[in-house]
Order: C-alpha cells, then sequence, then structure tokens
C-alpha cells in the first residue's frame, strides 16, 4: 500500500469512523471506476480533479474540485462562484509533484493531504455513502459522506453539470 492511502486509512481509524477498501483493476475515469465498485452508483463516486485557479486580487493557486462520477465541471459557474480571471487543470506532472506521486485517477478527495482548499459539488451532498480512488488507481474506499466532510471540511458550491447521455 503506498504511503497516501496509508494515511488516508490511518486517518478514519483515527476518528472511528466506518469505512470499506476495495482492491480492482487500476482505473482511471469514473465510468471504469464505476465498473468496478457493482455496490455503488456512478453517482457516488466521488470525482477529484486539481486546478490552478487566478483569482482576479490574488496570486495564482492551486486547489481541489469534488464532484459526483457523473457529473462534469461547469466551467463558467466555477469562474463565477470563486469570482476568477481564470484557470485551468493541472498537468499531469504538475499533479504528480503536488501529491507527491499520485497519479491522476487515483487522487483521494482531500486536498488536506496536499495542503489543498478542497471545494465540494452540491451534487455529490444528496449521498450518504461516498466512494473514491484512494491515492492509488487500483484501491477504492468507501466513507460515509458526514465523515468525509468532517474530515475534508471542504467549502460547498455549486459548480458541476450532471453528464448527458
Amino acid at each position: 500500500m503506498n504511503p497516501t492511502s496509508q494515511k488516508i486509512i490511518e486517518l478514519w481509524q483515527k476518528h472511528k469512523f466506518w469505512f470499506k477498501t476495495y482492491k480492482h483493476a487500476p482505473v482511471r475515469t469514473s465510468t471504469q471506476a464505476a465498473s468496478v465498485r457493482p455496490d455503488y452508483a456512478i453517482h457516488q463516486g466521488a470525482k477529484a480533479l486539481i486546478l490552478k485557479i487566478y483569482p482576479k486580487k490574488q496570486t495564482a493557486k492551486f486547489v481541489m474540485t469534488v464532484l459526483p462520477g457523473d457529473f462534469k465541471l461547469d466551467k463558467i459557474k466555477f469562474k463565477q462562484e470563486l469570482n476568477l480571471k481564470s484557470f485551468r487543470f493541472a498537468t499531469s506532472k504538475e499533479v504528480e509533484e503536488i501529491t507527491d506521486g499520485v497519479l491522476p485517477g487515483g487522487i483521494p478527495p482531500l486536498g488536506i493531504l496536499f495542503g489543498l482548499a478542497t471545494f465540494i459539488d452540491d451534487g455529490l451532498l444528496d449521498c450518504h455513502k461516498i466512494i473514491f480512488n484512494a491515492g492509488d488507481k487500483s484501491l477504492s474506499m468507501a466513507v460515509k459522506l458526514k465523515d468525509y466532510l468532517e474530515i475534508a471540511q471542504p467549502t460547498r458550491l455549486s459548480f458541476a453539470e450532471k453528464i448527458s447521455c
């Protein structure tokens, strides 16, 4: 188990919160992840994205957004919610540097582990349990949403939209 995965598990154990881990074939997308998580809907998958934001009156910085697996980032809403000049997705190299080697697709939705402010989309708040890749593309972790919110302390916003099929 990699160090990031271990930190996440220890964090939940320290708080005595319920969690369950699942080993599976490596996945990168929410659709792939949903196919190896039979007890969970794609909507319950907490998708973490790292973005570099350029606020109107502050220095640029990296942040984390978390949204349901069946949603996509609404770029206009996100810019408006945070009053940004612009933003961009972090490159794979930047992601690896920020997360101490976690590869895209394995990023857990816990910006606190990497010193990143975390923004969660309201669309995920209707789930009792969520599931996410826990620092590894082949390890998922299911947790109760209320426990995740207590640990992650994300800012709640509305910046995503359901992906239409």
